[in-house]
């Protein structure tokens, strides 16, 4: 399945990403509001025939799935924090797309607090991100090698960080808390075990506990 992340706060339920193999899916799930970090197809298609409630995305993403019969509409701003369900949500616009851009999402419930971004090749304003964050969930796509393509032969990068590459982020950050879904063809055709002891190693060194998402995973913040 195409990751996604549901947050579950005093009864409410909110879920952040509706990728295409979500379709028709997500009615069953009945979450109060879906949140989209960018419109590629692995995090939006799953909403081409609509969604059961309150959409809420950048402007960049909804130009991308303008023609999907979503009712409720709500535009994110980046940097402009806006709540829902009594949660908290703050956009950080990240590297990764020319054509999507993305965002990941600071998101504080209580007392605690989180960082969302399954797509990512760096954050922009990265600190203020990932200040006194209880946890960080990042992109899995690969491990120790950044997958990084230059567009028409400037400096303009898009794609993904490595596994290390973030944990390095989060050790300058002081987050001691991280965990990588949305992984991509090394992890998922790999051996588990190497692979969990071979982040685990990486992630050691930096001061940072980290777990890999091979499948559905519910954590307690």
């Amino acid at each position: 399945m195409h990751s996604s992340l549901m947050i579950e706060y005093k009864g409410k339920f909110i879920m952040i990403d509706c990728g295409e193999d979500w379709l028709h899916k997500a009615q069953k799930l009945n979450p109060n509001a879906i949140i989209l970090t960018h419109a590629h197809p692995d995090h939006a298609w799953g909403l081409k025939e609509g969604a059961p409630c309150p959409v809420y995305a950048t402007q960049e993403s909804w130009n991308e799935i303008k023609d999907y019969p979503i009712d409720d509409k709500h535009i994110v701003k980046a940097r402009k924090p806006f709540k829902i369900c009594n949660v908290s949500f703050e956009a950080f616009p990240v590297l990764h797309s020319i054509r999507c851009p993305a965002v990941g999402y600071r998101i504080t419930a209580g007392k605690k607090v989180i960082f969302y971004v399954p797509d990512v090749l760096s954050i922009a304003d990265r600190k203020q991100a990932l200040s006194n964050i209880q946890l960080y969930i990042g992109d899995g796509s690969s491990i120790k090698r950044s997958l990084v393509r230059i567009i028409g032969g400037t400096l303009i990068k898009v794609g993904h960080a490595a596994i290390s590459t973030q944990l390095g982020w989060c050790q300058k950050e002081g987050v001691t808390n991280a965990i990588f879904s949305h992984c991509g063809s090394e992890i998922v055709e790999g051996d588990e075990r190497t692979l969990r002891s071979t982040v685990n190693e990486i992630a050691r060194k930096r001061g940072v506990k980290a777990q890999i998402a091979f499948d559905g995973m519910e954590i307690q913040v």
